[in-house]
């Protein structure tokens, strides 16, 4: 009864420890395609056949249902894999829709006209590819009217996280949040789109201050597939053992992955 989770890389992980802690009954099978990683600087072509070839790995494993846990991919391929590709009887889930869903205060569902929401500037950090597709200003306005939203695109931070450079990548993030308040100087929230960035989270929060509110995705993605789970028990699969897969070497993956979770992670060769 697996379900997958696919990131091009490890920040991922962050969306796998909070759905685990949510759903201990469920299994999960983890796909790092850390050979290509990370996607935040590919053309959405790329991108799009990269995800694919890791999501068929994934249905290999038995997990029907896969979610996305990588916001470039969620934003540059998902539309295009859901219009064409993904089979009537498989799921693919973003994690763009937890988050919308928490900003605008209003289930995925409901088709309604846009309306006016409480937040009305908000900052968005993320890949320059999530940046340049815009994606999530896309689906917020289908939903939101008056929100003011300037993104950012955080080049190099993915690249610090993944190498364990904590110090590189905090001096990075810091540097992005001073970009993006010259052009907004007073966010409201904060949009954390790339789920490497929890890690930093507290940088984040102390460069953009106390008063603002800043998303993460890992917990709202968690409830939005519980819920969803809930609504469908029909799509766990037929997969039976938690596993994590990864197109690196192994070794060295395991070897970051336990660096960031702080406790053993094995990976194997997808």
């Amino acid at each position: 009864m697996a379900v997958g989770i696919f990131d091009s890389g490890l920040g991922g992980l962050t969306v796998w420890d909070a759905v685990a802690k949510r759903l201990p009954e469920v299994p999960f099978v983890y796909m790092a395609d850390s050979a290509h990683a990370p996607y935040g600087v590919r053309d959405a072509d790329d991108i799009y056949e990269l995800t694919c070839a890791s999501v068929s790995r994934l249905w290999d494993e038995g997990c029907d249902l896969v979610i996305l846990a990588c916001n470039t991919a969620s934003a540059a391929a998902l539309r295009r894999m859901q219009e064409s590709w993904i089979p009537r009887e498989k799921r693919v889930l973003g994690v763009f829709v937890p988050l919308i869903e928490a900003l605008t205060e209003r289930q995925w569902g409901d088709n309604s006209p846009p309306r006016e929401v409480a937040v009305k500037h908000v900052a968005l950090f993320a890949t320059p590819a999530t940046v340049a597709s815009r994606a999530f200003q896309r689906e917020l306005a289908f939903r939101a009217i008056g929100v003011d939203v300037e993104a950012q695109a955080c080049g190099g931070v993915v690249d610090a996280i993944e190498e364990g450079d904590m110090i590189l990548a905090e001096a990075l993030v810091r540097s992005h949040v001073d970009a993006l308040k010259r052009k907004m100087p007073d966010p409201q929230a904060a949009i954390l789109g790339c789920t490497h960035y929890p890690l930093v989270q507290e940088v984040f929060q102390d460069a953009l201050g106390a008063g603002v509110n800043v998303f993460s995705q890992a917990n709202l993605v968690a409830e939005s597939l519980a819920d969803y789970l809930d609504r469908h028990p029909g799509m766990l699969g037929a997969g039976k053992a938690t596993k994590f897969l990864t197109t690196g070497d192994p070794k060295r993956v395991s070897d970051r992955a336990t660096q960031f979770l702080r406790r053993r992670i094995e990976f194997e060769a997808a």
